[in-house]
C-alpha cells in the first residue's frame, strides 16, 4: 500500500512539474498546428501578435493562422499600417481548399472589407495576387506571406515565392480583410490577441 501511495505522489509530482515545462516550450497550438512564440524572418525577431483558424459551415477546419510582427499590438489599425516587418503563416487542414475556393475567397474578401474606390484602384494587384494562389491546398500545406516596408508584401504559397506586391496599399488591403472593422469576427479577435 505504502509503495502504491509512494508512486502516486511520485507521479503527481511529475505532472506538476511537466505542466509549466509544457507551458514555457514557446509555442502556442491551435487546432494541433505548433505556432513558435517568435520568428526570425528578414533578419528580425518577429513576436506572435496572434493565432485564430477558419472554420467552414461549422465543422470543417480550413486553417489555422498566426500573425508575427517586430511590435507586437492589440490595435487593428497599427496592425494595418505601421512599417514594420509582418509575416502571417497559414496552416491547411483540409483536402477542400481548392485553388479555385481560395482564388475567389480572396477577392471576395478583399471587395468586402476594402472601401470600393481603393478595391477598384487596386484590382490589377488583386488578381495577380489571386492567380498566384493556383494549386488546391491539402493537410500540412502552407501558405506565408511577409510584409517589408519599401518593399511591399511576398506570397510564399505551397514553399515556392510566387511573387511580392510592391508599395504599402495592397499589403494594408491584405491586413485589413484578416484584422479590419469588417473582418471574420474569430480571426480578428485571435490574430489581434482579444
Amino acid at each position: 500500500m505504502n509503495g502504491r501511495i509512494f508512486f502516486l505522489a511520485m507521479a503527481m509530482m511529475a505532472m506538476a512539474i511537466a505542466v509549466p515545462a509544457l507551458a514555457e516550450t514557446g509555442t502556442v497550438e491551435v487546432l494541433g498546428v505548433q505556432f513558435p512564440k517568435e520568428k526570425v524572418i528578414e533578419g528580425k525577431t518577429l513576436h506572435l501578435n496572434g493565432v485564430s483558424y477558419m472554420k467552414k459551415f461549422g465543422f470543417i477546419n480550413v486553417y489555422a493562422v498566426g500573425l508575427y510582427m517586430e511590435q507586437p499590438s492589440r490595435d487593428a489599425e497599427t496592425v494595418i499600417t505601421s512599417q514594420q516587418v509582418k509575416y502571417t503563416v497559414n496552416h491547411y487542414l483540409t483536402d477542400k481548399a481548392t485553388a479555385k475556393k481560395l482564388q475567389e475567397g480572396f477577392i471576395e474578401l478583399m471587395e468586402a472589407n476594402n472601401p470600393k474606390e481603393l478595391v477598384d484602384a487596386n484590382r490589377q494587384d488583386i488578381e495577380k495576387y489571386a492567380s498566384w494562389l493556383d494549386k488546391d491546398m491539402a493537410p500540412g500545406m502552407i501558405s506565408e506571406t511577409v510584409y517589408v516596408p519599401g518593399k511591399g508584401l511576398t506570397l510564399i504559397y505551397q514553399g515556392q515565392v510566387k511573387g511580392t506586391i510592391a508599395g504599402d496599399t495592397f499589403a494594408q488591403m491584405y491586413y485589413r480583410y484578416s484584422v479590419g472593422e469588417k473582418a471574420d469576427t474569430t480571426i480578428r479577435k485571435g490574430l489581434l490577441g482579444l
